[in-house]
């Protein structure tokens, strides 16, 4: 652009050539997963949270509690436990004990279509 009217480089203030950005054009994939790779995403973080159970209680009970304390849930002992990944519900199972740690054995997968309609 020799005509002047072009942007100025910021730190020489000479006259800079601009050309217009061109991208190629973005087809939908035609089918499930086709062209699209999740590898891209295994390494991705997750937190994973297992949900015993809720309650709701007063900031006068919270302030009471001691050491031997107990907190009554809102689950049933044997009820399935809540898996949630970032918050939202993907799964229930039952808790195990693997080696001295506790774990979930995983009975239920929430379906895509209600983890989908979860997000909304």
């Amino acid at each position: 652009m020799s005509n002047g009217s072009g942007p100025k480089d910021r730190a020489t203030g000479e006259r800079v050539a601009v050309q217009k950005a061109e991208f190629e054009e973005l087809a939908p994939a035609s089918g499930r997963g086709e062209g699209v790779s999740l590898d891209l995403l295994l390494d991705v973080p997750l937190q994973v949270t297992v949900e015993l159970g809720r309650a709701r209680r007063l900031v006068r009970d919270i302030l009471s509690l001691g050491v031997g304390s107990i907190i009554e849930l809102d689950k049933l002992a044997g009820e399935p436990v809540d898996v949630l990944v970032n918050g939202k519900l993907v799964a229930r199972g039952e808790v195990v004990v693997v080696d001295e740690n506790f774990g979930v054995r995983v009975t239920d997968v929430v379906s895509t279509a209600d983890r989908v309609s979860a997000l909304k």
